[in-house]
């Protein structure tokens, strides 16, 4: 491997690591939320900032399976969170947005969210957050298109695995 790959494989490690790390957090925080999982919340974020979709809309927004949105609807639904009406186009699809007991949790998540990353990130500038988030925004706009539609990394062996 070159050291090209090494920086590239370490960037990956450090990635993983960051999601685990995210991850932990959120199952630890969502403890005190018996029956609504972490997902769900991430969905209802989703809507907050992207407005009023259909289900299919979100999925794919999500990039995850219909029937898993169709679960979290049915958990944020079941606690108030979301609101649905007919699609006006066509009553047989639904629109999905955020209620107004929906934002207020939301903002009480975020509150939550933020002060844990302002802990973590404490002695760093607003212009050094703006740049890793700016750096992390282009990275993720490069594995998007490199996924491509249908999700297959054109990039990768025909068997799947990693050289």
């Amino acid at each position: 491997m070159s050291p090209a790959d090494d920086v590239r494989l370490e960037l990956l490690r450090e990635l993983k690591a960051s999601a685990q790390l995210q991850h932990l957090w959120i199952m630890q925080a969502w403890q005190n939320e018996p029956g609504l999982h972490p997902a769900s919340a991430m969905l209802l974020s989703d809507l907050a900032k992207h407005g009023e979709a259909r289900p299919s809309e979100v999925a794919k927004r999500r990039l995850v399976d219909l029937s898993v949105i169709s679960r979290q609807i049915a958990q944020l639904q079941a606690a108030g969170l979301i609101e649905r009406r007919p699609a006006p186009e066509d009553g047989r699809a639904s629109l999905i947005s955020v209620s107004e007991t929906g934002l207020a949790r939301l903002e009480l998540w975020r509150k939550q969210y933020l002060e844990f990353f302002e802990t973590a990130l404490g002695g760093w500038d607003e212009d050094r957050i703006a740049g890793l988030t700016s750096q992390l925004a282009e990275l993720n706009e490069g594995l998007r298109a490199t996924l491509g539609p249908s999700g297959y990394c054109a990039g990768a062996p025909a068997d799947g695995k990693v050289k």
